[in-house]
Order: C-alpha cells, then structure tokens, then sequence
C-alpha cells in the first residue's frame, strides 16, 4: 500500500501519524458521517482500513470509502480482500493499533454483549486484541431502552470505550438524545487515547484500562459527635462511591475505598477499605495513602459543621431548648491540595439549586481537575439507587447524563476520567 496524499502531508507530532486504524461501518443514518471521519483519520496520518455490514451499505457505498482511505474495503466475511503489503482482510483483527465502529446501532451493540458473530464486522471485532472505541447512533427511545443501556452498561465493563452519543436532530425529525458525536469530537477521542497510550498492544480485558494505578476512593457520609449516642450526619448511603470504587476495581485499578458509616458490603476487587466515622479521621486516612494514589474520586459527604464541644455524658432531655454550637469541620480538599502534586483529583458537589455555578466555583476554588455535579430530588440525591449528573473541566461541562442507575453513573465517570488522563499525560505537540 502506498501512503495517501494526505496521510503523506499529516503533521508528524500527530498521536494518530502512522496508527493502524480499522472503522467499522454499521447501518444507520449517521454512516455518511463516517466518511467525514474516514477523511479526518486520514489527514492525521493513521493508515485506515474500512469494514462495512450489509445495511451500511444502504446508506452509503464502499467506494466512498475506498476512495477515501485508498485501501479496499472489506463487506464479506468470505471475500479475500489483499492491502497493506501481505496483510487479508481476516489478519486485519491483529494489524489494528485501535479499532473503531461508528456508527455502532443498536443492533450491533447488542450483538457484540451477546456475543454474536454473524457478519464482516461483528465476526472482525470478535477476534480484536487491541482497544475498540464505539460510537453509538440511533433513535433517543432506542438508546434509552432498557435492553440498550444493558448492553452498553456490559460493554464498558468488558473494556469498550464508549464515545456517548449527544443531543440533537435525528433522522426520525425529531430532537433527542442518541445523535452521534461529530467526526471531529470523535478523532480527538482518538487522538487523545492514543497519545497517552504505550507503544505495545493491549488486549480488551476487563481489567485492562486502568491497570497500573492506583485509583484513592472515598464513599459514605461522615458522622459527628454530639454526645456518646448522638451524632450529625446526613442521608449519604455511600452507592454512588461504592459503585466508582467497583468500577475502577473492574477495569483494573488498585483501589483503595475510604469509607464513613454504610451497610453496604466492600465492593469486590478492591484492595483495602479503611472505615472511619468523623472529617478528621476520614483526613487521616486519606492522608496516609495520598502517596500511593494518581486518582482521588472524593465521593464522600463530608460534614461541613461539628458540634464544637462533645458531651462526655449522654444529654438529657428537658423542657429547655438545646443550642448546639457548631464549627468548621476539616476541610479535605483544602487540606490536601498542597500535596496533589500530579494527581488527578476529582470532586463532587451535591446542591439543591444552580449546580453549575456551584461546582464551577467549586472546581476553581479547590484546584480540581475535575467536578461532578448532581442536585437533590427527581430521583436523585445521596439516599437514591439512581442519579443525574453534570461533569466540569476548567473549560466547562463536559458530560450531562441522563437519569441512570448509579453503577452506570460510576462507568461515565471514570470515562471522563480516563480521557481526561490521557489528555494530561499525551505529549506535548509542536
């Protein structure tokens, strides 16, 4: 194969220059932004490959593609398709540096959590050994169906990366979520990846994309002393930190869970949970083993007051009104800032009104890489098995998420972390 035009005139400092890339084409709407993206890729320097179901083929051809790409794409499980030097269209599973499907409908996403190989790409992807990023196009209903959610939910656990779909105009005429990300969004998802990546291939593995760090959790709410019975607290059940904890443990991290109060038992695959109780010891614990981490996700509900004198004996009861004095509990962000050094750390703002502005100033104020936003109420909140959330870079929102289950929650975080990570340590480019 001889190298295109453009792939010949890409910038060199490029993470995707010289990249093996494999798009997989699925039947949608949204194919003909494939070709925008086979073009993007392209001008970058990667070397593409193109492989097309049936139905992608109704809605645009593969000579679009070919021409664009300058290989022979592949439609055929059974054809024997020659580029790249010595390379068939079955090796093309092992040439791959990453792999792409975009659009992935839901049908193919479906297949793919089942398991089913039934045509080009499906039966291409079921011999993949390196990362395979999916970007989901469909109809909004279709991508909030139950079964849907499932299934991506399963994905992201077995090592996919999912680039989400947006809000926007859809095929159907209407607005809704489930339209695919520009091409443009997409390349720099890429880019992004593949830049903080090592040279080796690594195989999808659930254990895989955070393996070699070590990811500091805290989870629960925090409770402070009035008397020897009676404490502060509030309505944290520690799900949401519980579920990052079992997330990161899923795709590999070493995880360590610093936990207030909670009835929940110790998420599996997590390496040490510290219990504790008050602001103070949840610091001390945290501080301890700040060394060992390179994500903080500060989950936890931390108390903001104290009673400021703790009664030795238990207090009685009486006709007269109880004053309680409260002080400043520690604050842990603050505390720990000056030590963060090159860590990723990422906070957590639960309010009742104007969650943007809140964790915004949040963001700015505490030296934050990141903020996830939620509000109280509409099934969402400390005490709830569902939540709604809002993630904050220095440069604005990054992810809106729909109402999900916590655990499905915990997976679009630590996908905003992982890309964000990968931005932070990618090289710099001249």
């Amino acid at each position: 194969m001889s190298p295109s035009p453009a792939s010949e005139t890409a910038d060199r400092n490029d993470p995707l220059h010289g990249k093996r890339v494999v798009l997989c084409i699925t039947g949608g709407i949204a194919a003909y932004k494939s070709a925008y993206l086979t073009r993007g890729l392209v001008r970058s320097g990667a070397e593409v490959m193109v492989i097309m179901t049936p139905n992608a083929q109704r809605f645009v051809g593969p000579l679009t593609f070919e021409t664009l790409s300058g290989n022979p794409v592949v439609t055929s499980t059974f054809e024997r398709v020659h580029a790249l030097g010595a390379v068939e269209h079955v090796d093309l599973a092992t040439w791959a540096d990453v792999v792409l499907v975009a659009p992935a409908s839901y049908d193919v996403l479906g297949k793919l959590h089942a398991g089913i190989a039934d045509d080009a790409v499906t039966t291409f992807l079921a011999a993949v050994a390196c990362p395979v990023f999916l970007a989901p196009a469909m109809n909004d209903l279709m991508w909030k169906n139950p079964v849907n959610q499932r299934n991506v939910q399963g994905l992201r656990a077995l090592g996919y990366r999912i680039i989400d779909p947006e809000r926007g105009g859809l095929a159907c005429s209407w607005e809704g979520e489930g339209r695919m990300r520009e091409p443009d969004a997409i390349v720099e998802a890429l880019r992004g990846f593949v830049a903080a990546r090592p040279r080796t291939k690594a195989a999808i593995a659930p254990t895989g994309s955070l393996a070699g760090r070590t990811v500091l959790v805290t989870a629960g709410g925090t409770r402070e002393a009035i008397d020897p019975v009676r404490y502060v607290g509030n309505r944290s059940s520690g799900r949401m930190g519980y579920a990052l904890a079992a997330a990161a443990a899923a795709r590999g991290a070493r995880v360590l869970l610093v936990s207030g109060p909670t009835h929940l038992e110790a998420p599996t695959g997590v390496a040490e949970v510290a219990r504790v109780e008050t602001a103070a010891e949840m610091l001390v614990a945290l501080q301890s083993r700040l060394a060992q981490c390179d994500v903080l996700l500060m989950t936890a509900a931390v108390a903001d007051y104290r009673p400021a004198r703790v009664a030795t004996k238990k207090l009685k009861r009486s006709a007269d009104p109880l004053r309680l004095e409260l002080e400043p509990a520690p604050d842990l962000l603050a505390t720990l800032q000056p030590e963060k050094g090159g860590r990723f750390f990422v906070g957590f703002a639960l309010e009742t009104e104007a969650p943007e502005t809140e964790a915004r100033a949040k963001l700015a104020r505490k030296g934050l890489d990141l903020v996830v936003a939620n509000r109280v109420g509409d099934g969402t909140g400390p005490d709830t098995d569902t939540n709604r959330v809002w993630i904050y870079d220095a440069q604005g929102l990054v992810l809106e998420t729909a109402l999900l289950p916590k655990p499905q929650i915990a997976t679009a975080i630590l996908d905003v972390v992982e890309a964000a990570l990968a931005r932070k340590e990618a090289p710099a480019r001249v």
